[in-house]
C-alpha cells in the first residue's frame, strides 16, 4: 500500500511538471545517430523523466524477483530440514532414546 502511495505522489509531481512545463515553448534539438529532430523542452524532459523511472522500476523488479526466489529456495530447504530433523526425532523416540 506504501509503494502505491509513492508511485501516486510521484504521478502527480509528473503531472505537475508538465503543466508547468507546458508554458515554455522553447525547441530542443536532439540528434539521434542517423537523423536529428527537433522537441519542445518539456516533452524532452517529461519523456527522459518517465523512460528513467521506467527503468529503475525494471531493475527494482529484477532484484525483488530475484530476492524472492532466493527466498522460496531456502524457505524449501528449510522445510526439508524440518523433515529430517522431525523423521529423526521420531526415530530416536521409537527407539526408546531419551533427548537430553
Amino acid at each position: 500500500m506504501k509503494g502505491f502511495f509513492i508511485a501516486l505522489v510521484i504521478a502527480l509531481l509528473f503531472v505537475l511538471a508538465l503543466l508547468l512545463g507546458s508554458r515554455n515553448e522553447q525547441l530542443v534539438t536532439i540528434n539521434y545517430f542517423v537523423a536529428q529532430g527537433d522537441f519542445r523542452l518539456p516533452v524532452v524532459l517529461a519523456s527522459v523523466f518517465f523512460a528513467g523511472f521506467l527503468l529503475c522500476w525494471c531493475f527494482a523488479i529484477y532484484h525483488i524477483g530475484k530476492l524472492k526466489y532466493a527466498l522460496s529456495r531456502a524457505n524449501r530447504k528449510l522445510q526439508k530440514l524440518q523433515a529430517t530433523a522431525d523423521s529423526s526425532d521420531q526415530v530416536s523416540a521409537e527407539a526408546g532414546e531419551v533427548k537430553s
